[in-house]
């Protein structure tokens, strides 16, 4: 039980507090305020409540007789806090006769207290609220203080007023069936409230952290008596620290409140961490939370306090953690948060642009809180701050500027954070100690952070902290308490952590319910060695896994089997750190340990020597032998924790700030490390800076070092730097800028060696040195175990990192050292100019916030210490746009990758290597098959994964296709660079078939090698390896026939420009529709799938429907859709049974097989049920790639109006998945509930919306939806859901209800009697079901037109024009698109009303479509064309082949005088060439491959104009498609041009016909807004 507790505010005590206090919130607003109304405003959600009910029922039992208790309910969430729902409210109170006596009771969340309050703020002027506070965010904030407001389409919170209320009724009871969510989103609040006010409370939430987690973790969905899910928390397991954590947030707002009520300066500390959270909050909401936006929010300010030298890095620590241990996210960029809000990107400018509109700054000046420490605030309210430091703590790039702004004379003292090495070696001795330790100067950071949880996780120690969390202290139980832990340990990048906890693992003890613990970390933690560690463990007596790599982490290590002791033999010339992971744990092992050293020299030997050190303060003496190398004697005891341990700065850490002086001609003194460190890189100033030319004073316990004045470095000719490694880093920077300036021929050299253990730390860092060195102009030698730097002549010498495109970053790879070292070296270049001089461009450094792992306050040293000028800066992939991403083709032999490759390189105009042709020709002997059969598989394997390595890291950003052998994906190495190439945006295109056709063609394939096994061996090995690295799948099946050749190489084209984004797939914004297929087998529907979706934007596959399921089946039916519907997008649905289709509830497992074979096969919309498992939702929403998103909800059974909440709650739930598109399907029991849509529909716009009625009575919703309609066809063998409709039924109702009017259309011109318009277009009416009439209108008089058509008939539709009104027309036009002013000639006229008119153009679009439709390419790069003849179809050629992207457009005719005014009327961007003589077209180097005859077809060319054609016919293009002739006289079907170029020259040819529909289709999608049935209209057209 907790007491109930009043806390003033404003002088009065009107906040109560407590737990089951619902008689007591009665009792004290009756007795309190009477009144003869009581008005209850709740939303929907609670009323799902228990709780809820016993309140309600005691309130209106505790009535007086003359009181009465009305009750409103509102829809949940964000989108109903607006005037209109404030509207409503009023009205509702002014129809029940409320007065000013009425008294306003606001029960609910925030979004019900602020709107409520401001109700009760503007009724009657004013009446009395009570605030009852339902989830934890608003008990804490929102409810207390009197602000109140709504929400406005320009901002959250801006129309509003200070309100007070007569009371806040705060009973925690209500936080039983809060989501777990929203539970910890409020704790956001508490935490901010304690880290502003109340240090204690900070601590005391510290301390209860696990607590309650674990408790709200483990809440549990349940039923309230209606039936309805609820959720319960077991509050009463945490009773006390729930109550406590609310009541101390409650009194520290009331009482900054009561201080200063109208926010005038004091409030404004409440909103620390709002100013960056609310910004990012605008840009991630609603997937975000309010609270976890803050929370983020909090850290980022904070680290913006430690910026700007105000906060310790050890407080903003001490606040990650909490958050943290919170379940709250502390950055955007955390894997579990980016996928919750799906992937969004947090753009700079966008971050600092909602910044700029907070209600806090002050005019344009940004404000935000900061903190001085934990529990207090710097000043008394929020401080002005500069973009330029905003733009620093929001973003991981940072823009390091000239150090020219630095005096020499500065002089700074700097302490370097606890080292590294002794923290962890620290942390490991003392868990395993007895007794309990303080450990002083512990280095706060990623690696200590891993270690800290992992000895908790492990049980090993008790951890506490004091001196406002700068000291640990850890109550250690030596050894006995270990136990093996359920969860795996993760430890990022922790190198150290990973292989001291190895060999800790060796003496964990089981527990009942696990004997193995996991190691696991990040994907460069799984590359570093450990081999050499877990062999010796493994030899004595420790059994250990991989559980991926041999030699790297994950490992699985078992608590089953115990540390022997005895000999132990370990490699150590890799790691000093596998020896002492050994010998901190030997005094545990079983036997007294030997361990010897093996292989030959140990690796930083001093690291050894710091361990034994530290084991001896610890009370463990290791002996070195004398009589064996590198052998040392442990005894067997137990380690007696000292009471403090104070642990020593980071050496290798100190050496930035020293480099800095030496580098800048400054001063800096390290208190703290001298000669008696016990850390090697202590020696870095005496060894490496002082032979360099600096002054260096060394006591024992500090450093001071002065650099010569700028440019005068010498280099080191030679040092061994294996004591310090770590400390090469720096030494290479500071030999970038050493030079002899009495030797001119010097090439300034330095050579450093001993460190070749630096090859496996958290990169490879020789070469990272090496390769970043080289961006900055400093040349490199890669040595075995060194590097030689080749120091600049000058430093003006050094460059800004660029490439062709402009700067380029410093990358970092994730290596905090590889970071530092580069920030002083950035500062150097362009250090001799002025720091305001507009040719000085900043350095970019990437991932600044590596630096975490070891010093996580380095650049804030930099700047706010040590003075050098930052900024952040968005990343280049936002300024310099996306990279052409490449295409890898895998598959099997015979897939048709050859094929299909060519088709890809010509679809995106990338250019194209054949991986068997790029390894002959680097082999330089023969064939691949003569390869193999002189050297093998294993060695071919070996180099095909060398050459794919090289073309990626070549060409993989630079628009390539590569075609692999089918099995590049047996080697381990390719499926590696597969997989981090997709992780990186880049394409791996898995083309596949049916096996069984596979396999017969590879049995007759002669050209490559057999295989030595059955090939659906071959192919049930690699089945898995195709399908797991790439991330698109295109089923290619095998083509009978050059018609299926040809739709399926459109459909490839189709689809392989939308996955990779250059087309996109548009929404609609005109009525729509798409047709749901309800086939079992679509194998066997081919022939009618273009008449089923004549008309439609889209086509549905219910796969629910489908009778096979097998995911090879499905990706055929999906190729089937895509071949036989001209690539007409495909929504991919799976309805499950509850929805009313036929896929199984439960089948979970494999409704997520088949949206991730979705997501590959690029489909372009998927619906994905609103009720179905958020697991599988947000899988869908996180990996959707250019695909679009349908969120659906079905109401089969009618148990919903559209004006219940269940259909708000669903609206509300798709908008805070962001589904791109809203799909709900309700049922129809009387007329009036298809009116109740349209309201619904007309209310809810935030997303297109597609709201149908089932049943015959909803018939009428979808004629009125106007937005991708479902429809069926008389072709199906039944609809999708009852109440479906023909698109041609849907548009015959349309207009007898006037959604559509009777309109005449007609070609103009003459003669006009052969005309095929009026059957093309009145074909195309009839099928659609459109309420049009096409015609003829014969005359060769404009002014006739004008009268009749243009003037005088007011169903006027549009008019295809003909000769010879083409030019004539163009006088009584409006308006003209782009297309008739360059073509000079109008064919068709388009009505825009009030008697005004657009003239267009389509000739050309029937030449482009026609040519796309037969093989060309949507997009041409460096390609040819050619026109025959001069007439006024040519110029629309001339149009087209231009917007196609001919590079250059030759002209032939029987004379060239037409050709050369045509020329001058186009502008000189055509590049229109007209060869004069056929020696003109001789002397060409280009080669033509597409070209246009439009010359008639009943006369013969003359011989010169016939040489001439016949020479461009003969050039032999290298094109990825066959050469193409389109032909623009209708008949005959084969002219003599046509004949000519097929049967002599093998070019595909295109009959007039093709050109005369597409044409007509053009104008027909113009004028109706309907996708025309080519089919049909192509039959009618051109059938005798």
């Amino acid at each position: 039980m907790v007491q109930l507790e009043k806390v003033p505010i404003l002088g009065k005590a009107i906040i109560h507090v407590g737990h089951n206090i619902h008689k007591h919130m009665v009792e004290t607003i009756i007795s309190n305020c009477k009144s003869s109304t009581y008005v209850l405003i709740n939303d929907t959600n609670i009323l799902k409540v228990p709780y809820y009910k016993e309140f309600v029922n005691s309130f209106e039992k505790s009535l007086p007789p003359a009181s009465r208790l009305l009750r409103y309910v509102i829809k949940p969430g964000e989108s109903s806090k607006n005037r209109k729902t404030k509207a409503e409210i009023e009205d509702y109170m002014l129809t029940k006769g409320c007065t000013r006596d009425t008294v306003v009771i606001a029960l609910g969340g925030g979004v019900v207290g602020d709107m409520i309050g401001f109700v009760a703020a503007t009724f009657m002027r004013g009446v009395r609220v009570v605030q009852i506070p339902t989830s934890l965010l608003s008990m804490v904030d929102s409810s207390i203080g009197g602000k109140t407001a709504i929400d406005t389409p320009l901002g959250k919170n801006f129309i509003g007023s200070f309100w007070q209320p007569q009371f806040v009724l705060i009973d925690i009871k209500w936080l039983e069936t809060l989501p777990k969510r929203e539970f910890i989103n409020g704790m956001a609040e508490v935490i901010k409230t304690a880290c502003i006010w109340n240090a204690d409370e900070f601590t005391r939430l510290e301390e209860n952290a696990s607590l309650f987690l674990n408790i709200v973790n483990n809440s549990k969905m349940t039923k309230n008596s209606d039936g309805d899910d609820i959720t319960f928390t077991d509050i009463n397991s945490m009773l006390e620290h729930t109550y406590k954590l609310v009541l101390e947030s409650v009194k520290v707002k009331a009482d900054v409140v009561s201080s200063d009520e109208r926010e005038s300066s004091l409030r404004n500390l409440l909103n620390f961490g709002h100013t960056i959270g609310h910004a990012y909050e605008a840009i991630l909401t609603p997937q975000a939370l309010h609270g976890e936006c803050v929370s983020i929010g909090m850290v980022k300010e904070a680290e913006l306090s430690r910026y700007l030298g105000i906060l310790s890095p050890t407080q903003v620590s001490r606040l990650v953690k909490i958050l943290v241990a919170y379940g709250l996210p502390v950055s955007p960029k955390e894997p579990w948060f980016k996928q919750l809000t799906l992937n969004k990107s947090t753009p700079l400018d966008t971050l600092l642009a909602k910044m700029s509109i907070d209600k806090k700054n002050d005019g344009s000046k940004k404000k935000s809180v900061l903190l001085e420490n934990i529990g207090k605030c710097y000043g008394t309210s929020a401080h002005v701050v500069s973009d330029e430091d905003l733009r620093f703590v929001l973003t991981d790039e940072t823009l390091v500027y000239p150090f020219s702004n630095i005096k020499e004379t500065q002089e700074k003292i700097i302490t370097p954070p606890g080292s590294k090495s002794i923290s962890n070696r620290a942390l490991i001795l003392a868990a395993l100690g007895e007794g309990s330790c303080k450990i002083k100067n512990l280095l706060h950071s990623d690696d200590t952070k891993h270690m800290l949880n992992a000895i908790q996780e492990l049980k090993g120690a008790k951890i506490t902290w004091e001196d406002n969390g700068d000291t640990v202290v850890l109550e250690g139980h030596g050894g006995k308490t270990l136990t093996a832990s359920e969860n795996p340990l993760y430890l990022g990048n922790a190198g150290t952590a990973s292989r001291f906890l190895t060999s800790l693992a060796a003496l964990v003890n089981s527990s009942s319910t696990q004997d193995y613990i996991v190691l696991t970390g990040n994907a460069r933690m799984q590359q570093r060695p450990i081999g050499p560690l877990v062999d010796s463990l493994r030899t004595n007596g420790t059994k250990i896994d991989y559980l991926k790599d041999d030699g790297c982490l994950p490992l699985k290590i078992y608590t089953d089997t115990k540390l022997r002791g005895g000999k132990i033999e370990l490699a150590a010339t890799v790691s000093s750190q596998y020896v002492s992971s050994i010998l901190m744990c030997a005094p545990y092992a079983e036997e007294p340990v030997t361990l010897s050293l093996v292989g030959g020299k140990p690796i930083s030997k001093l690291y050894v020597d710091m361990t034994i050190k530290m084991m001896e303060k610890f009370g463990i003496k290791v002996e070195t032998s004398k009589t064996e190398p590198y052998t040392y004697h442990i005894p067997k005891g137990n380690y007696v924790n000292p009471t403090e341990y104070v642990i020593e700065s980071d050496a290798s850490s100190a050496t930035y700030p020293l480099a800095f002086a030496a580098m800048t001609g400054t001063t800096v003194t390290i208190p703290n490390i001298g000669y008696e460190s016990l850390q090697g890189d202590a020696r870095f100033a005496t060894d490496v800076l002082r032979p360099m030319g600096c002054k260096v004073e060394q006591t024992a316990s500090s450093t001071t070092v002065t650099g010569p004045s700028k440019a005068k470095l010498t280099p080191l000719k030679h040092i061994d730097m294996e004591p310090m490694t770590d400390a090469f880093l720096t030494a290479c920077v500071v030999a970038a800028i050493a030079n002899d300036q009495n030797n001119p021929t010097s090439r300034n050299t330095t050579t450093i060696e001993g460190i070749a253990n630096q090859r496996v730390k958290e990169c490879n860092r020789i070469e990272a040195m090496a390769t970043q060195l080289a961006k900055f102009g400093v040349e490199t030698d890669e040595l075995p175990d060194g590097i030689r730097v080749h120091g600049l002549k000058t430093i003006d010498d050094l460059k800004v990192p660029s490439d062709d495109n402009g700067p380029v970053g410093v990358c970092t790879y994730d290596d905090h050292r590889v970071a530092m070292s580069f920030s002083l070296l950035a500062g150097m270049v362009n250090s001799s100019k002025k720091l305001n001089d507009e040719n000085v461009n900043p350095v970019r450094i990437l991932e600044r916030s590596c630096t975490g792992k070891t010093w996580p306050g380095w650049w804030d040293v930099l700047h706010t210490e040590l003075g050098a000028k930052l900024d952040g800066a968005e990343p280049l992939s936002f300024t310099h746009g996306t990279s052409r991403k490449s295409v890898v083709l895998i598959g099997m032999r015979a897939a048709g990758k050859t094929t299909i490759s060519k088709w890809c390189s010509a679809a995106l105009g990338y250019k194209l290597i054949d991986m068997d042709d790029y390894f002959e020709e680097q082999w330089g002997k023969g064939s691949v098959k003569e390869f193999v059969a002189e050297n093998g598989w294993e060695e071919f394997r070996r180099l095909e994964t060398q050459y794919f390595k090289e073309v990626i890291e070549k060409y993989g950003d630079s628009g390539y296709v590569f075609s692999t052998g089918g099995g590049i994906v047996e080697s381990g190495e390719a499926r590696k660079i597969m997989n981090e190439f997709t992780a990186s945006g880049g394409f791996v295109l898995h083309l596949h078939r049916d096996i069984e056709e596979t396999i017969v063609f590879l049995n007759s394939d002669p050209t490559r090698p057999a295989y030595v096994e059955e090939i659906r061996e071959v192919w049930n090995r690699r089945e898995s390896w195709y399908e797991l690295y790439s991330n698109y799948t295109f089923f290619a099946p095998h083509c009978a026939n050059e018609i299926e050749f040809q739709n399926l190489r459109r459909a490839f084209q189709c689809y392989i420009t939308r996955i990779t984004g250059v087309s996109k797939v548009q929404l609609p914004t005109k009525r729509s529709s798409f047709v749901c297929l309800t086939f079992n087998d679509l194998t066997k529907e081919v022939d009618n799938l273009r008449a089923i979706t004549y008309g439609c934007d889209a086509v549905e596959v219910r796969v629910d429907h489908l009778s096979d399921l097998n995911c090879a089946n499905v990706s055929k039916q999906i190729s089937i859709l895509r071949t036989s519907t001209d690539s007409l997008p495909i929504i991919f649905t799976v309805r499950t049974e509850e929805q009313g289709g036929k896929f199984p509830n439960k089948e979970i497992k494999l409704l997520k097989k088949l949206f991730l074979l979705a997501l590959k096969a690029g489909v372009e919309f998927i619906d994905i049920e609103l009720t179905l498992p958020t697991s599988v939702q947000y899988m869908v929403l996180n990996s959707k790639g250019k695909t679009r998103v349908i969120g659906s909800h079905h109401d089969f059974n009618g148990s919903y109006g559209w004006e219940e909440p269940e259909w708000e709650n669903r609206y509300n739930q798709a908008l805070a998945m962001d589904v791109d598109i809203i799909k709900f399907v309700g049922s129809a029991k009387k007329f009036s509930d298809n009116l109740a849509l349209e309201r619904f529909r007309e209310n809810h716009t935030s997303k297109p919306l597609i709201a149908v009625n089932m049943s015959a009575l909803g018939k009428i919703s979808r004629v009125l939806n106007p937005f991708m309609t479902p429809i069926t066809s008389e072709l199906l063998p039944g609809v999708a859901a009852p109440g479906q409709l023909s698109l041609s039924e849907i548009n015959k109702i349309y207009t007898t209800i006037g959604g559509f009017t009777e309109k005449k259309l007609y070609v103009v011109g003459s003669p006009i009697s052969h005309s095929r318009s009026p059957i093309l277009h009145n074909t195309g009416y009839n099928i659609l079901g459109l309420p049009y009439k096409f015609d003829k209108f014969e005359t060769d008089n404009v002014a006739r037109v004008k009268e009749a058509l243009l003037d005088g008939e007011p169903q006027l539709g549009g008019l295809a024009v003909t000769i010879p009104l083409k030019l004539d027309i163009m006088q009584y036009m409006s308006e003209l698109t782009d297309a008739a002013k360059i073509i000079g000639a109008v064919n068709t006229v388009i009505p825009l009303g009030n008697g005004k008119f657009k003239g267009d153009n389509t000739d050309w679009l029937g030449i482009v479509n026609s040519l796309i439709g037969n093989g060309v390419p949507e997009k041409l790069s460096n390609t040819c064309g050619l026109i025959v003849g001069a007439g006024g179809t040519s110029r629309a050629a001339v149009y087209a082949l231009k917007q196609l992207g001919c590079s250059k457009i030759y002209m032939i005719n029987r004379t060239t005088t037409k050709l050369h005014e045509l020329k001058k009327q186009f502008p000189e961007e055509y590049n229109i060439i007209i060869p004069e003589t056929v020696d003109d077209v001789e002397k060409i180097k280009e080669s033509v491959s597409i070209a246009v005859s439009c010359v008639p077809a009943d006369k013969s060319l003359d011989s010169e104009l016939l040489s001439k054609l016949e020479r461009f016919l003969n050039k032999k293009p290298r094109v990825s498609y066959v050469p193409t002739l389109l032909e623009a006289a209708y008949k005959p079907v084969q002219t003599p041009v046509m004949k000519l170029a097929h049967e002599k020259y093998q070019w595909v040819t295109i009959p007039g016909s093709q050109l005369l529909v597409y044409q007509g289709v053009a104008q027909f999608e113009q004028w109706t807004g309907f996708k025309a049935p080519f089919k049909a209209i192509f039959d009618a057209v051109t059938r005798d």
